[in-house]
């Protein structure tokens, strides 16, 4: 058995500018923003990032990391649209391919199975074929005749995940209300880090949660990071909320003063001047 234990800076360290990423999480919940924030510390860029967006991917276009955007939503949950999203979007900085949110599923899911496509419903008889015109369809070849969405694979370069806790084998386990699509990205990649709010022993991860809260199987994951609230300042349930007001200060503060004071350093200097933001609203 291997030990896949890493940190976030070696994780960054195994991938390069122009790949294509996936990032698990639902908008502003459980998302592995440690290591978004190696990210942005790095000179990675040129991606095509494929998401159901939130901070990680407003974080990344605003920092004009992303050449292509392949989601079907980027919001902040609270916070119905994400702000440095919606002015990159403005702008025309980045290309970007719109699904449904099950076309979307669907894509990880033929990925994850080897598959050039999966046949889906969802987006027929929606704007979805108009706007992306490179989308096909497909007849079934029995007796019934139906024409389905052909919803290409979403292939993945690498995998950006967080979960509850996990080993240094690469089992990852979720103690939240959703799974969200964690497995199919990890899945759907050639290679994905995990990070987790808790590295345990194997044995730990059934003794307090039934055997299917284990989302993530060691043969799909690469490298493991434990990264104590590693999501912040998403949710990342039960063992920390979001921070909503942290998030308020996030949606509303221009990029270069948000990056500047929060992004200009290691996790732990992230860490330091959130607590001093604290420290200036309490007193």
């Amino acid at each position: 058995m291997t030990d896949k234990t890493m940190t976030a800076d070696e994780v960054v360290a195994r991938l390069t500018s122009g790949m294509t990423l996936g990032i698990g999480g639902w908008g502003s919940r459980r998302k592995p923003m440690s290591l978004v924030r190696a990210l942005l510390r790095s000179g990675i860029d040129d991606l095509t990032l494929v998401s159901y967006g939130g901070p990680d991917v407003g974080m990344l276009v605003a920092a004009g990391r992303v050449r292509r955007l392949v989601t079907a939503f980027v919001t902040l949950d609270s916070v119905p649209l994400e702000p440095h999203y919606r002015a990159a979007r403005e702008r025309g900085d980045l290309e970007l391919t719109e699904v449904d949110e099950g076309m979307f599923m669907w894509g990880l899911r033929a990925a994850a199975n080897r598959l050039p496509f999966l046949p889906v419903r969802a987006g027929l008889g929606s704007d979805v074929m108009r706007v992306d015109p490179e989308l096909r369809t497909v007849t079934s070849p029995y007796d019934d005749g139906e024409t389905f969405v052909a919803m290409p694979a979403l292939r993945l370069d690498a995998a950006l995940v967080h979960v509850n806790r996990a080993d240094r084998l690469g089992n990852g386990q979720y103690l939240g209300p959703d799974p969200y699509f964690d497995d199919l990205f990890c899945a759907a990649a050639d290679r994905a880090y995990v990070s987790c709010e808790r590295l345990v022993d194997t044995a730990e991860l059934t003794k307090a949660a039934p055997p299917q809260s284990l989302l993530l199987k060691r043969l799909d994951v690469t490298g493991v990071v434990e990264a104590p609230g590693g999501a912040h300042f998403t949710s990342c349930a039960p063992d920390h909320g979001r921070d909503e007001d942290f998030q308020k200060l996030y949606a509303s503060t221009p990029w270069e003063d948000f990056s500047a004071r929060f992004l200009a350093g290691d996790e732990q200097a992230y860490r330091s001047a959130v607590r001093g933001w604290r420290e200036e609203q309490a007193g």
